[in-house]
């Protein structure tokens, strides 16, 4: 393993997944059902599958094309989703 991959991903999801939706919807949730406990569960279950399945979507992207594109593509839609954003399409 390498651990400097292992910080490196801790730190980018840490701090991109801080104070999000999910973290909404986790206290929402815990605090509608008085249950954190099965919240924490439902969300660590739920956010192990979305990581596993977008981590083989990233390692068979990579097989057909180079990283850099992929980097490329999901900072343009990353960009044009804001933008429609901003000027409320979406």
């Amino acid at each position: 393993m390498d651990w400097k991959v292992i910080v490196a991903t801790f730190g980018a999801v840490f701090f991109a997944e801080l104070a999000d939706k999910t973290q909404l919807v986790g206290i929402g949730m815990a605090a509608k059902t008085g249950k954190p406990l099965s919240v924490w569960v439902g969300s660590v279950g739920a956010y192990i599958l979305v990581t596993i399945i977008s981590v083989f979507l990233g390692a068979l992207m990579a097989k057909y094309i180079r990283p850099e594109l992929i980097r490329y593509i999901g900072a343009a839609l990353f960009i044009l989703i804001g933008a429609l954003m901003l000027i409320k399409v979406i």
